[in-house]
């Protein structure tokens, strides 16, 4: 089964060893799109987590750009 928990420490983990803003943006928002997704009603954190990766890859290569 899903474990939140997980996915959240490796989104993190991942963040942490990137350098290009695209994967950090992915990175951070599928930590926080699960954890939102988590908290939700609905409880879906692996929806949330991807949304959160595709929003944060957005933001990131807008911010970091080359």
């Amino acid at each position: 089964m899903f474990d939140p928990k997980k996915l959240l420490l490796a989104a993190v983990a991942s963040v942490m060893l990137a350098s290009c803003g695209t994967v950090v943006g992915a990175g951070t928002g599928a930590a926080v799109g699960a954890a939102v997704g988590n908290n939700t009603g609905d409880g879906d954190a692996q929806q949330g987590a991807a949304i959160g990766a595709a929003a944060g890859a957005i933001a990131g290569t807008i911010a970091d750009p080359p």
